[in-house]
């Protein structure tokens, strides 16, 4: 709920456990095309169909044809809590739950600020009924509004359209199945240097066999320094073929030596080459790859921010409803 808005319970507590969403509605408070279970996806994508086929999807545990998380996961273990949905013509609320982690994540959709405590009761209420154990609010910028310098963890959300390929891809990138012995032997201790971008991840499956895509890597002296990768495509919601968001980095004792922008470029390259139209990417404010990526023309979508909301512990949970 927005601080315009009433801060009591009982104003938060209208559901709809019957109706999912109207479209005009979202449409109208959703500034950046972000939806739940699967994040973002391209405006054009962002249809009342889409919304259709996520909720005939809920918690069947299936993927829907589009669901990028099935690169990794059998089993769709994310689930809305259709009946905690709250939904007015300004703003719209809607929680998700993670079964296999207890994680609730809130997604909170309106023109005007989140206010915090109230969303944060909400919070303990939902986490309390379905055993939570952390929880995330998640609200949105649209891309006109400068985002803070300090605060939230903020990430923006950028659009990459592709065209035919016109230049070669550069020559100091190339395919990690295509390394020397030396080369590929280094990844592993090139994915543990930046394991917090998802390369620990990302080696692991494709140790396992689970990835079986190309990885885009620059090499110094037999040694990977930098990588960009899975590269997959994948038809969209509307049908529209785009490349899944990559891993993507550099080790910093390699960086500022063109390593970001050649490996971008031999993306871009595949990526067409492929019969990808584009690639959805988001990235840290301040980040090397938002420098990149707003120096490569990149159109912004908006920002998404996300502030980690800490569960009351049983015992509050029990004192604050009565039963203490």
């Amino acid at each position: 709920m927005s601080r315009a808005g009433a801060r009591s319970l009982p104003q938060w507590a209208t559901t709809i456990p019957s109706v999912w969403l109207r479209w005009d509605w979202f449409s109208s408070v959703a500034v950046v095309p972000y939806v739940p279970t699967l994040g973002p996806v391209h405006p054009h994508a962002l249809t009342p169909r889409l919304l259709a086929d996520i909720h005939a999807f809920n918690g069947t545990g299936a993927f829907l044809p589009h669901d990028k998380d099935q690169r990794w996961a059998r089993v769709k273990d994310e689930i809305i809590l259709i009946g905690d949905i709250v939904h007015t013509p300004h703003e719209t609320v809607i929680p998700t739950l993670t079964c296999r982690t207890g994680t609730l994540k809130v997604h909170y959709y309106s023109h005007g600020t989140p206010d915090f405590p109230a969303l944060a009761e909400m919070i303990d209420t939902w986490s309390a009924r379905q055993g939570a154990v952390a929880a995330r609010l998640l609200w949105f910028h649209p891309p006109g509004q400068r985002p803070a310098a300090a605060g939230p963890s903020c990430v923006r959300l950028l659009l990459k359209t592709f065209h035919a390929p016109q230049h070669l891809p550069p020559s100091t990138v190339g395919d990690l199945r295509r390394q020397p012995d030396l080369a590929q032997d280094s990844f592993a201790a090139f994915a543990h240097a930046l394991a917090a971008d998802g390369f620990a991840f990302l080696h692991q499956q494709m140790h396992t066999g689970s990835i079986d895509a190309p990885v885009l890597v620059a090499v110094e002296d037999n040694r990977v320094v930098g990588a960009i990768g899975p590269m997959q495509t994948m038809p969209d919601p509307a049908g529209t073929p785009r490349l899944l968001p990559p891993y993507f980095g550099v080790l910093p004792e390699a960086r500022r030596r063109g390593h970001g922008r050649a490996l971008w470029h031999a993306a871009i390259h595949w990526a067409a080459a492929h019969g990808a139209a584009y690639l959805l990417v988001q990235t840290e404010i301040g980040g090397p790859s938002e420098t990149l990526y707003l120096s490569e023309g990149l159109t912004t979508l908006g920002y998404v921010y996300t502030r980690p909301v800490q569960p009351a512990p049983p015992a509050r949970r029990s004192s604050s409803d009565g039963h203490a």
